[in-house]
């Protein structure tokens, strides 16, 4: 396979940020609000950078952000997800899930320790209206919302227009054919419409797309990402479908679905160049490996165990019982780190998920 240039993951978003903050600043007149949330941002972010390369000559790593499942509930059945699939998301009322109140303690913490960045995701983040009207107060962090878009209403419009740290990230497999086949009828058409309202409000948005073998073509075409550029979409993240089933297995891209996205995704870019466009694992290989485990992020379940990623979830830690700073330095995520379970070839979108039976021996041996 032909050898890949380096990529900086982190310089990327961090260019992505200030290209994000000049077209803002483009339309000063026309959305003044936006402009001056972003230009601070800005300043904010090169302080937390500061924070965590402080904490770093100190000898704690803190990665460069979190995931937060703050709900185990959606109103979706999508084809093949892996978060109902591994029991993380069902339909039954969630018990014990972590209050508002323990959210916005581990929001602060991670202020405290440099981190930019914390994508809310569940199930269904906006079911949460509580837990993300208190992301909306920490104004020094940006909170992609993972959502299907079918919660967003007019009061979510006033949320989203007054705190811009809270950046909707809307889920799209494709085209109106290949999306409601795996995630219902009419979602195409809502999550379009959403797009067209968030335009004409000038806020800030993005799409989530999981990549399979059978839309990989169609989702890193420039005639794709014109149709979410053009209205106005400034953070696109391509996914690769983690089978976590057997009979979806066939939709994971192998080799040849990956190095194509590759190319593609160097070429999309080039030509879009004021968006941020990240692929997983394909921006993780060039980075020597998978970022998970505390690497460059980790993901709290809703109920608040800390584990390397959503879909590796194991934990030998709870947030409630000690603090965020801890909980990154947690002897599971450290052995994951040391031995080199992060590296590899696998299938799919998780090399963790691929080797899931060495990760339990592992959480095993932590528990003996």
């Amino acid at each position: 396979m032909e050898e890949r240039a380096a990529f900086d993951l982190q310089k990327h978003i961090e260019q992505g940020v200030e290209a994000i903050v000049a077209d803002s600043l483009k339309a000063t007149l026309k959305n003044p609000k936006e402009s001056a949330f972003m230009a601070k941002f800005a300043l904010a972010s090169r302080k937390a950078s500061k924070t965590r390369m402080k904490l770093e000559e100190e000898g704690l790593h803190v990665p460069g952000f979190l995931i937060a499942s703050i709900t185990s509930s959606c109103n979706l059945h999508c084809a093949g997800c892996y978060s109902r699939c591994s029991s993380a998301t069902n339909d039954a009322p969630p018990v014990d899930q972590l209050s508002d109140e323990e959210w916005l303690r581990i929001f602060r913490e991670a202020e405290e320790l440099g981190i930019s960045f914390i994508l809310l995701a569940g199930g269904e983040p906006m079911i949460r209206r509580d837990i993300v009207e208190a992301a909306g107060k920490m104004r020094n962090i940006i909170f992609p919302v993972f959502t299907n878009g079918t919660f967003i209403d007019q009061r979510y419009f006033k949320l989203l227009d007054d705190c811009r740290n809270l950046i909707p990230v809307l889920s799209i497999e494709g085209g109106q054919e290949i999306t409601d086949a795996r995630r219902g009828s009419g979602i195409y058409r809502l999550v379009t419409e959403n797009m067209r309202k968030f335009k004409e409000k000038g806020l800030i948005f993005g799409a989530s797309i999981t990549v399979t073998t059978e839309n990989v073509r169609e989702v890193s075409s420039p005639a794709f990402l014109d149709t979410l550029t053009e209205q106005g979409c400034k953070l696109v993240i391509f996914v690769e479908f983690v089978p976590v089933s057997e009979e979806a297995r066939h939709l994971a891209p192998g080799e040849t679905e990956r190095a194509y996205l590759a190319k593609a995704m160097e070429n999309l870019r080039q030509k879009y160049n004021e968006a941020v466009l990240l692929s997983f694992p394909g921006d993780e290989l060039a980075m020597g490996g998978c970022m998970a485990a505390g690497r460059e992020f980790f993901h709290i379940n809703s109920h608040g165990g800390a584990e390397p990623c959503p879909f590796s979830p194991y934990s030998d830690v709870n947030i409630r019982d000690t603090s965020l700073r801890d909980a990154i330095a947690s002897p599971l995520f450290q052995r994951l780190q040391s031995e080199g379970v992060l590296s590899g070839e696998h299938v799919g979108g998780c090399v963790l998920y691929e080797k899931r039976e060495q990760v339990e021996r592992i959480l095993a041996e932590a528990d003996a």
